[in-house]
């Protein structure tokens, strides 16, 4: 493994990822986040303002819950998951992102219901831990492409490493479009 492989992404678009937007587009943006981050709350923002100007875009989220520093986002990613199932990733997502300070459990149930997910089948997705093998299997994907950290950044494959702001990721986009 050469250094070089550390900025790139080293396992491809599967079935499994969460995608807005479609994989044959010119830019695709991988994100590895983490629920409870206040950075990765900040990129969400900004991932959301880049939607919004540029339409061939294709986002893909995979989870990085880092528990060590971030207790709740372990659960916020299975939460995430189990609604995911009823068709509502994205929507969870949003939520999720836009309470970042209220992500304990009582929370959580309170968003399905929100949702209008099937809770029964939501608090049993969850307690039962279905979950946690794609959430692993997308932290794992991170550490392969040496993700030590989230939130993490490719685009088009490539390790984003400059500034978090919008200026400087739509010049990156920009450029990968060409």
């Amino acid at each position: 493994m050469s250094l070089g492989d550390y900025n790139r992404l080293l396992v491809p678009i599967l079935e499994q990822d969460h995608i807005q937007g479609l994989v044959s587009t010119s830019v695709v943006l991988v994100e590895y986040g983490d629920y409870q981050c206040p950075t990765c709350g900040e990129a969400h923002q900004l991932i959301k303002a880049i939607q919004q100007q540029v339409n061939d875009l294709c986002f893909v989220f995979r989870h990085f819950p880092q528990p060590q520093i971030h207790p709740y986002a372990q659960r916020a990613a299975e939460a995430a998951q189990a609604a995911a199932t009823q068709g509502q990733f994205w929507q969870m997502h949003d939520i999720l992102f836009t309470h970042q300070q209220e992500l304990g459990n009582d929370y959580l149930v309170e968003y399905a219901n929100n949702l209008r997910l099937d809770i029964p089948q939501f608090l049993q997705d969850i307690s039962s831990k279905v979950h946690i093998a794609h959430i692993n299997q997308d932290i794992e994907s991170g550490l392969q492409s040496g993700v030590t950290a989230a939130p993490a950044l490719f685009i088009n494959g490539i390790r984003y490493s400059d500034r978090w702001n919008i200026e400087q990721l739509m010049a990156a986009i920009v450029t990968a479009r060409h």
